[in-house]
C-alpha cells in the first residue's frame, strides 16, 4: 500500500481486525520511511457495479459517493459514524445481489430511501427532497402525507 504522505511503496501492517459488521478489515499502517500512521480498510467486491443514469450516461459505482450522500442526509443527527457504515455495507450487498452489473439510478436512490427510513425519518425526508426534486414547501407536505407520517406536537407555544 503506498503511503499517502510520501508516496513510499513500502508501509508495513502494524494492526489488522474486522470491522463491526465484519464486512470489511481495518489495518492501521506505518510508512517507514516518513514515520506517517494511516487506515486502510479492505472489503469484498463481488462485480464491478455500473450506474445508468437518467440521462443514459453510465458510470462506475462509487462507495465513498453514497457514504457522502448518506453523510449529507444524517448530518447532526443522532446516527454513528459506524450506523452509517453498516447501512453503506447493506446497500452496497443489496446492490451486488441483484445480480446485474449495470443498475439503473432510481434503484440505488431507492435502497438508500429504505434504508434511511428505518434509520432516521428526519434525513429519509431531506434525502428525499433533494431525490425527488422538492421546490415548494407544498412538496414536502404531499410527501409526508404520502408516506402516512403522523402529526407531531409542536416544538414552541401552548398548543
Amino acid at each position: 500500500m503506498k503511503c499517502p504522505f510520501c508516496g513510499n511503496a513500502d508501509t508495513q501492517v502494524k494492526d489488522s481486525r474486522p470491522s463491526d459488521d465484519g464486512s470489511a478489515i481495518r489495518r492501521r499502517r506505518s510508512c517507514p520511511q516518513c514515520g506517517g500512521r494511516f487506515t486502510t480498510f479492505e472489503r469484498v467486491q463481488l462485480r464491478e457495479l455500473v450506474i445508468l443514469k437518467r440521462n443514459g450516461r453510465r458510470t462506475p459505482f462509487d462507495r465513498d459517493k453514497l457514504e457522502r450522500s448518506l453523510g449529507i442526509a444524517l448530518r447532526k443527527r443522532p446516527v454513528t459514524p459506524d450506523q452509517v457504515e453498516q447501512l453503506v455495507s447493506r446497500i452496497v450487498r443489496q446492490l451486488e445481489s441483484l445480480g446485474e452489473t449495470e443498475i439503473q439510478s432510481h434503484v440505488v436512490g431507492d435502497f438508500i430511501m429504505k434504508a434511511l427510513k428505518s434509520v432516521d425519518e428526519v434525513a429519509y425526508v431531506r434525502y428525499a427532497s433533494v431525490y425527488k426534486d422538492f421546490r415548494h414547501t407544498s412538496d414536502f407536505a404531499k410527501f409526508l402525507g404520502d408516506e402516512g407520517f403522523e402529526e407531531s406536537k409542536p416544538l414552541y407555544g401552548d398548543d
